[in-house]
């Protein structure tokens, strides 16, 4: 028993969606839903999980492709970080969706902040570390061991800052000082792409390695 993530690869362009899950209670979340509602909503119905909530880890369109079908089929809130709700109307987000032919998520119903706890069950919740950098409101999700990183870091990589409300000096900062703190077995689990951990990135990443005071 104990705290799962299960990885569903959804949309036109891969993003993974992340189940987080109590195997005990069967209790959950739902990370960026990009797309493939119906894949998301089978397995999570198959393995009897009950969602809590569906979380955006930034709103980029490509993440949040699935949001208003899973929160209307099991009627959850939908929560991201205040600095990115802007996002969620944004017309250049409304046509990337549209371009992708993915849904335009809802509002949010509530926002997340800073170093606040999120329940997936009785036993386990989740950290919420604000890391600003792919864009303003980006966020990561920390429990035991497993980090939740969207699009800020991937294998031997980091996200990009050239999207909207992006900032390749604030990105690197995030990675450093609010990521590397983090134990090194820390399983880290991208937006895209394949799991790492922290302790790979830091010996091995070569966007954080060129940059000065890297250690």
């Amino acid at each position: 028993m104990g705290l799962k993530v299960s990885v569903l690869t959804v949309g036109p362009i891969d993003v993974n969606c992340h189940v987080l899950y109590c195997e005990e209670h069967k209790s959950a979340i739902i990370v960026d839903p990009g797309d493939s509602s119906a894949k998301i909503i089978k397995f999570v119905e198959d393995n009897g999980l009950k969602p809590g909530m569906v979380i955006a880890t930034h709103c980029h369109a490509d993440h949040t492709g699935a949001v208003a079908k899973l929160t209307e089929h099991f009627g959850l809130p939908f929560l991201c970080h205040a600095d990115d709700e802007w996002m969620l109307d944004n017309p250049e987000q409304k046509e990337m969706a549209r371009y992708l032919g993915i849904s335009s998520p809802p509002k949010n119903d509530d926002s997340l902040t800073d170093g606040e706890s999120v329940d997936v069950c009785d036993d386990y919740a989740v950290k919420v570390i604000h890391t600003p950098g792919h864009t303003q409101g980006g966020i990561s999700l920390y429990a035991r061991g497993i980090l939740i990183v969207g699009d800020t870091l991937f294998r031997a990589s980091v996200g990009r800052s050239d999207l909207a409300g992006g900032n390749h000096d604030q990105l690197v900062k995030s990675i450093k000082e609010r990521l590397f703190s983090l134990p090194n077995d820390t399983v880290v689990y991208p937006g895209h792409g394949e799991t790492t951990t922290i302790g790979y990135e830091k010996e091995h990443n070569p966007f954080l390695r060129q940059t000065e005071g890297y250690n």
